[in-house]
């Protein structure tokens, strides 16, 4: 197992905006924004101490979807990539790569290269996808995603390892004496962190992850499933503990003067660190963030706001 994140701390990450832009959770400006937008929130985040940066994956939207889905979703190795080269620090995570839909060796070709052009700073999130018409578009199997995402980490793991001439073999995938290089910065290998919260992800974070990313629990059913991770974790006889992570209620740091919207939370630094800290009370290391703003502007001060004046108070 690969562990990245302080061990005792509390750390903060957020999805990119502009990248994703599903009606769901993407602000009015973000239909305008482009390149510079993402670069300067991500250089923001770099400054103000956020662990990692993210940006989610979707090949094609079909038009029964493209209402609440959007067909703006940027992809993420070359998003990740770009960014990589104007941050030093932040990590970069996709959240969550969808690697069923192509062969583990393509996908470990692309990380493999992300962690190197970084400097070491990919975390591999991944997850089974819930979209029929991407996998059928482009031959993969959806009614069985869940068994090949299961042998696709496992190959994953071997491939991006420290082996230059890496071997796998299980049902639907299996290669040897094939070498891939530039290998990855990071030794062993880049972490992966499984995505979701149906009962057949948790297993799977359990099992083969690294990390949990949650996907859509709330705050009073994030103690019973982190129990249950660890649980199951324990069961498959894994002594190292799973990094957990949790995604927040939108934050505005200070006072809005607009509506933000009744779940999010608001105020002075001290209030919002305290609601927050909850989470490390129930086992979580990791909170994402997401933010409401007008402009990119309005974000990238929120984004300085919570470095310097939320960040330091996770851990009193």
């Amino acid at each position: 197992m690969v562990r990245v994140l302080p061990q005792g701390r509390l750390v903060y990450g957020m999805q990119l905006p502009v990248q994703a832009q599903s009606t769901l959770f993407a602000e009015e400006w973000e239909a305008g924004a482009g390149p510079a937008d993402l670069v300067a929130v991500a250089r923001a985040a770099d400054r103000a101490g956020f662990a990692y940066v993210a940006c989610c994956e979707h090949v094609a939207i079909p038009r029964r979807l493209a209402g609440p889905m959007g067909t703006v979703w940027y992809d993420p190795v070359a998003t990740l990539s770009y960014l990589a080269a104007v941050t030093e620090r932040v990590r970069l995570l996709s959240h969550v790569a969808v690697v069923g839909l192509r062969h583990p060796l393509l996908g470990a070709k692309q990380y493999a290269t992300l962690d190197r052009l970084s400097g070491g700073r990919l975390i591999l999130g991944v997850g089974a996808g819930h979209v029929r018409e991407e996998f059928e578009a482009v031959g993969a199997d959806f009614a069985r995603r869940g068994a090949v995402l299961d042998e696709a980490i496992d190959a994953l793991k071997a491939a991006l390892g420290a082996e230059e001439f890496p071997e796998f073999e299980g049902e639907r995938f299996a290669f040897a004496g094939l070498g891939q290089a530039p290998r990855p910065v990071q030794v062993p290998r880049p972490p992966v962190w499984v995505g979701g919260s149906s009962p057949a992800a948790v297993r799977r974070a359990a099992v083969r992850g690294d990390g949990w990313l949650p996907q859509g629990d709330r705050r009073e059913e994030l103690p019973g499933q982190i129990a249950k991770v660890r649980r199951l974790r324990a069961e498959a006889g894994i002594a190292e503990p799973i990094e957990v992570g949790t995604i927040a209620e939108p934050v505005y740091v200070g006072e809005p003067g607009w509506d933000v919207g009744r779940r999010t939370l608001v105020g002075a630094p001290e209030r919002i660190a305290a609601s927050l800290r909850e989470y490390a009370a129930m086992g979580v290391q990791q909170i994402q963030v997401r933010f409401r703003s007008r402009e990119r502007a309005e974000l990238v001060e929120q984004v300085a706001a919570f470095g310097a004046e939320v960040g330091p108070l996770l851990n009193d």
